[in-house]
């Protein structure tokens, strides 16, 4: 009598398993224990009679310092995405139409070279360009144009200003390949036709360009809100975000159910301002929300 066989995985399906796999692990399971955590009173591994509570969650929004951490997260992601866009999107229209290899090629060096570096490092080039003392206020004071050094560290200024650094080559590397696929033929018609190159710009490239837009920023925007070592450094004790007392509960206090609340409030309020960055640009795009 003959065996019946399942049907066999298709070649698809055994290559997404590695990834599926990967997310999984590497995503779901640490996010289900945080959320898990944040609706517990204690650790179920290590304490007994461990119930429900919604304590951790109270605690965040009744006390305002909390939520305006949570504002000063998402204004500094939300700067400096909008500062990465801005100089980020000529950089890769440059490199998306220049015709010569060894001109691409220095360009890409350019934008990955700082790449190289780890985040600590830059953060404290930053610093040392950035103090009192550093290279900016001594010169700026030689040349008698400041009596007094500027306030360019130990705020959301500084921070800023080294978070657009670190994370310009994620904006410009997602929008290059964007732009090089757009047909310049598609430009140059609009220009036959009678368009000014800036109206072709505008009118073709820059609507074809939005799925860059949305896939940098939303790369840049996420890094930027999770960024620990960078406020932590340039930031001082002016600027409070949320991963930084995300660290200071697990390291100081070890309340890692209070951690995942915050956690979890910050990945919903980035989620939703996602989606709502979604939508909008779906609407330039030709009124249909955009993947």
């Amino acid at each position: 009598m003959p065996v019946r066989r399942g049907p066999a995985m298709s070649p698809i399906a055994w290559a997404l398993g590695p990834a599926v796999l990967l997310f999984v692990l590497f995503f779901l399971l640490p996010f289900g224990t945080m959320a898990l955590l944040s609706v517990l009173t204690g650790n179920p591994a290590v304490q007994p009679n461990v119930t429900f509570t919604t304590r951790h969650y109270e605690r965040f929004f009744s006390d305002s310092l909390y939520f305006e951490a949570l504002v000063a997260t998402l204004r500094i992601g939300a700067i400096t995405t909008l500062a990465a866009l801005v100089i980020g999107y000529p950089l890769a229209h440059l490199m998306a139409r220049t015709h010569s290899r060894l001109g691409h090629a220095l360009l890409l060096m350019a934008v990955i070279a700082p790449m190289l570096t780890g985040i600590v490092v830059r953060t404290f080039a930053w610093m040392t360009l950035l103090q009192d003392r550093g290279v900016i206020n001594a010169t700026l004071m030689s040349w008698g144009l400041i009596s007094a050094p500027l306030k360019l560290m130990y705020n959301e200024f500084g921070t800023i200003v080294a978070l657009v650094h670190i994370y310009v080559p994620f904006m410009v590397l997602t929008l290059t390949g964007v732009i090089g696929r757009i047909d310049e033929r598609l430009e140059q018609a609009a220009r036959s036709l009678g368009a000014s190159r800036t109206r072709a710009f505008l009118e073709v490239t820059l609507p074809l360009s939005l799925p860059g837009i949305l896939a940098g920023s939303l790369l840049v925007f996420a890094l930027s809100i999770s960024a620990y070592v960078t406020p932590f450094l340039l930031g001082g004790t002016d600027v409070l975000t949320l991963p930084m007392m995300i660290y200071q509960q697990v390291s100081a206090s070890f309340n890692l159910g209070f951690a995942g609340a915050l956690g979890v409030v910050l990945l919903a309020v980035s989620l939703v301002v996602v989606i709502a960055y979604n939508n909008v640009l779906g609407r330039f795009a030709g009124g249909e929300k955009m993947a």
